[in-house]
Parts: structure tokens; sequence; C-alpha cells
């Protein structure tokens, strides 16, 4: 299936109009005209259980981040937390899209 048809989801960190942060996890899904090219992203957002997001997504987010914020180049830093994040995911011997509908 081509990238830009495929449904994705992720937690999200958003900020507040008032600067708070919450926790959100998104899906994404392609918006898709008559002829089935793709005109738009829908996202809908649910609000993550609290033990989950503070034993397993808050604590991923700050790994991931520490090591972004450890290199001088933010495209070094950003390709070491995916290369990190694809470890972390290939040792629970599952998918991307089944590691984050299992938290």
């Amino acid at each position: 299936m081509h990238k830009l048809l495929q449904i994705w989801g992720a937690p999200q960190n958003n900020f507040a109009k008032n600067g708070d942060n919450y926790w959100v996890l998104a899906h994404v899904t392609p918006s898709l005209d008559d002829e089935g090219n793709v005109v738009g992203y829908h996202s809908n957002r649910r609000v993550p259980k609290r033990d989950i997001l503070e034993n397993t997504i808050i604590p991923l987010y700050k790994q991931l981040l520490e090591i972004e914020n450890n290199e001088s180049s933010r495209k070094v830093g950003l390709q070491k937390s995916e290369q990190k994040l694809t470890e972390i995911v290939a040792a629970q011997e599952v998918s991307y899209d089944e590691f984050i509908l299992s938290i």
C-alpha cells in the first residue's frame, strides 16, 4: 500500500493555548476523492489511560527526546531516536502498528 494511503496512529504531546501540555492517542486516516486520490487527512484522538501514559508513553518519550537532545545536529538526533524506537519495537517482536495498538 502506498505510504500516503496508510492509516497510522501514535501518542501525541499537544499544547493548550495557555501553554499546558496534554497527551492524546491520535489515529490518522487519509480522505480520498472519487478517484482514490488523497485530498487530506482526518484525525481522531482519544485520551490515553493514565497508567499507560505514566508507565509507558511518557518514559519512552523522555528516552527518545534525550537521545535527540544529546546530538548537536537535529537531523542526527532524530535519526538516532528513530533507530532506538525501531530497536524497542523489534525487541517486542511486533510491528510498529501492533506496538502502538498495544499501548
